[in-house]
């Protein structure tokens, strides 16, 4: 059972290695991340870019070039990542990773509809997070794409990191929607929200998964503050995914748990029919590592993908 990140990681040890396809890989800073996931057996690695300038940054780090298969684009980056989505769409790569260029870019290639990727779901992030005070891992999500999502997209983007999570292991998780309160307030639409949310969940709309909602974030995280509130919950104290109500409130409680809080932590984008790796310049080495250990592990359901 995945109860830590580096379950994650040694998960990915005794399996065939997932292959991602890097969109503008003349970026020194994930050539670090991508040589040390490939030099733990964690995943392969094609790099799509300038290859002079891919070339010359792995020297500069000390990189063999051959250990990776380097693939030129003539162009410009939008060249850069259609060529990285289309080794996707055709089942050359299964996981889909950013380099140096803008997610925009990344994601206009992505969901042309010529590669075949789009889901018609809406797109989200979810991040992984270990904490020495939480007794497992636990997922927030979205705190990076959608400013303001409304009721359709936050069903579909928790049967995003539903289905994500049993891509690595974690059957039937459990949904926190979180909100300022615990009570349904018709002046705050989030909990009106979280109430829908939790009736489509009851109703078998929406599946494979228990929710619960509105919670604020103590009652999300401790047992003891829902029982000291009177919060009768099978969520409460053992969630597995929390759903921000938005943007603000994802990026601030995402940002707050990575520098002031001891977490281990990971992220990927979902909603296509691969996971997506995009890593910030300000994550640290062990978190991009544990993004593509994340990603890889997910992909291995997308090993004899060869388009749609």
């Amino acid at each position: 059972m995945i109860r830590t990140i580096e379950d994650i990681l040694n998960a990915l040890k005794d399996t065939d290695k997932t292959r991602i396809s890097v969109a503008a890989a003349q970026d020194k800073t994930v050539l670090k991340a991508v040589y040390e996931a490939y030099c733990r057996n964690i995943a392969d690695f094609i790099l799509v870019g300038d290859e002079d300038k891919i070339k010359d940054a792995l020297a500069e780090l000390g990189i063999d070039k051959d250990n990776f298969e380097i693939i030129n684009v003539e162009g410009g980056l939008q060249e850069q990542a259609e060529k990285a989505v289309e080794l996707v769409s055709v089942g050359e790569a299964q996981v889909l990773m950013k380099g140096l260029l803008d997610t925009s870019i990344l994601l206009k290639a992505l969901l042309k509809k010529e590669y075949g990727l789009r889901t018609g779901r809406t797109m989200s992030i979810t991040g992984i997070f270990e904490s020495p005070y939480y007794h497992k891992l636990f997922m927030i999500t979205d705190p990076a794409i959608n400013i303001k999502p409304d009721l359709l997209q936050k069903k579909q983007i928790i049967e995003n990191a539903v289905e994500f999570s049993e891509n690595i292991g974690i059957e039937n998780p459990k949904v926190a929607v979180l909100c300022a309160k615990e009570n349904v307030d018709e002046k705050m639409p989030e909990t009106i929200d979280a109430r829908e949310l939790v009736a489509m969940n009851r109703s078998g709309e929406i599946q494979n998964c228990i929710i619960d909602g509105p919670l604020a974030f103590d009652n999300v995280i401790s047992k003891e503050a829902a029982i000291h509130k009177g919060i009768e919950s099978d969520v409460a104290g053992d969630v597995d995914i929390i759903l921000v109500p938005d943007l603000v409130c994802g990026n601030s409680l995402y940002k707050s748990l990575a520098y002031l809080s001891e977490v281990k932590m990971a992220g990927v984008l979902l909603g296509a029919k691969v996971p997506v790796i995009i890593t910030s310049r300000a994550d640290s080495k062990e978190s991009k590592l544990n993004s593509i250990a994340l990603a890889a592990m997910a992909g291995q359901k997308f090993k004899s993908y060869k388009g749609v």
